[in-house]
């Protein structure tokens, strides 16, 4: 069988490749999708591929057109622009990239702390204006000062381990208990971080605890001449209060990477944020896993995700099903079957199994509470005819035959 694949946003070639080689059908759309164009592009479509700038809403997700979706591959670390709960419910497995940027954007976190204890941004855009001005008011060496990282994840830790060989202390908070690598310190409280730290470096993901989690009584805590890093999500942090106070001199300054409203492409004009203008201020447009590297990584994984659920209906590392991978097993047969999370369930699907008198040979099933995902593998090629009596269960929301 054939799976056709569209790729949105310039999905880095490596991703397309990839898919290619699997027998993939590949179509390429280099923009983000507005929801009804996406409507439109969807059908045939098994598997999408996008990264941040198109939203798949629960319309999308409903739409007839979109009757063949199996999976959605976000080319990214973030996952807020998809309906995940809404994918769940129409068997659609969505995965992720949460690894494959971490060093290119705590690499830029470590750059910017440079940048901002010398005043870097302000002195160049001075040289580029023709004004030659050498001093050193204001300018530090990082060495020995305290960086306070918030959320301790997979980019939080990375920062934290590269921080200690510019010789600097490092703390970090965390709503879970997290191992601390090195000698990177936790704290109990936010609020702890925020009042020691010479550096604060935000690594949190958007969600309804963290949207205003810095806001002007956070920002007021921070030491004197203290600077800001958002390198996370753009409505974790009350910019026009964090301008406010870094002219005000009670903050040394800022880098900022993310923003409540982002533009949707690279053409757009007219960007506007309360940061513009303010002294020792770093304004980046979201590039903090723009790099050759992190795009090859993310398009690698996440296309190797993709085609194991499709192929071999592994889920693992899905951030919205339960947790399947059933080691393939020479000369059997396999089907997958999404279905509502309710009693019984299985007894009708080996009942429906027995009748057709085949042998199950290995069976995985994982639930949450919503959504049941079983896999199995039968001894003889009878999966297609079990599949078509699958999908007449009341409780059955996909069913597939694999092999």
């Amino acid at each position: 069988m054939s799976f056709t694949v569209l790729l949105l946003e310039k999905i880095h070639e490596v991703a397309e490749a990839q898919l290619k080689e699997s027998g993939f059908t590949v179509r390429r759309v280099n923009a983000a999708l507005k929801e009804d164009e996406l409507i439109k592009e969807l059908a045939g479509v098994n598997v999408l591929g996008i990264r941040s700038k198109t939203n798949v809403t629960k319309k999308v997700l409903e739409s007839p057109q979109a009757k063949d979706l199996m999976a959605i591959g976000a080319f990214c670390i973030g996952t807020n622009q998809i309906a995940l709960a809404d994918a769940m419910r129409q068997g659609v497995c969505v995965f992720n990239a949460p690894f494959s940027n971490t060093r290119s954007v705590a690499e830029l976190v470590l750059s910017e702390i440079v940048m901002l204890s010398r005043q870097l941004g302000d002195r160049s855009m001075e040289m580029h204006q023709g004004v030659w001005k050498k001093l050193a008011t204001g300018a530090h060496e990082v060495r020995g000062k305290t960086i306070g990282i918030v959320g301790y994840g997979h980019i939080g830790s990375q920062v934290g381990v590269l921080s200690e060989f510019f010789g600097m202390r490092v703390v970090y908070f965390d709503v879970a208990t997290k191992l601390p690598l090195s000698n990177n310190s936790p704290c109990r409280t936010l609020d702890e971080v925020l009042k020691v730290s010479d550096f604060v470096t935000l690594h949190v993901p958007e969600t309804p605890q963290t949207k205003g989690l810095i806001g002007r009584a956070q920002l007021q805590m921070m030491k004197k001449e203290a600077c800001l890093i958002n390198a996370s999500r753009g409505t974790v942090v009350d910019l026009e209060a964090l301008a406010e106070l870094i002219k005000s001199g009670h903050l040394g300054g800022a880098a900022v990477d993310v923003y409540p409203d982002e533009p949707e492409g690279n053409e757009s004009k007219g960007f506007v944020t309360p940061l513009q203008g303010v002294p020792n201020v770093i304004l980046t447009p979201h590039i903090g896993g723009s790099t050759l590297e992190a795009q090859e990584s993310i398009g690698r994984e996440v296309a190797t995700s993709l085609v194991k659920y499709v192929s071999l209906g592994a889920s693992a590392g899905s951030v919205n099903f339960p947790q399947v991978e059933l080691a393939p097993s020479e000369g059997t047969f396999r089907l997958m079957h999404v279905h509502q999370n309710v009693p019984g369930v299985l007894r009708d699907v080996n009942r429906l199994i027995g009748d057709t008198e085949a042998n199950i040979h290995a069976q995985l099933l994982s639930t949450n509470p919503d959504i049941g995902y079983l896999v199995m593998d039968l001894d003889n090629g009878v999966t297609g005819q079990v599949t078509e009596q699958l999908r007449k269960l009341p409780t059955t929301i996909k069913a597939r035959a694999l092999s």
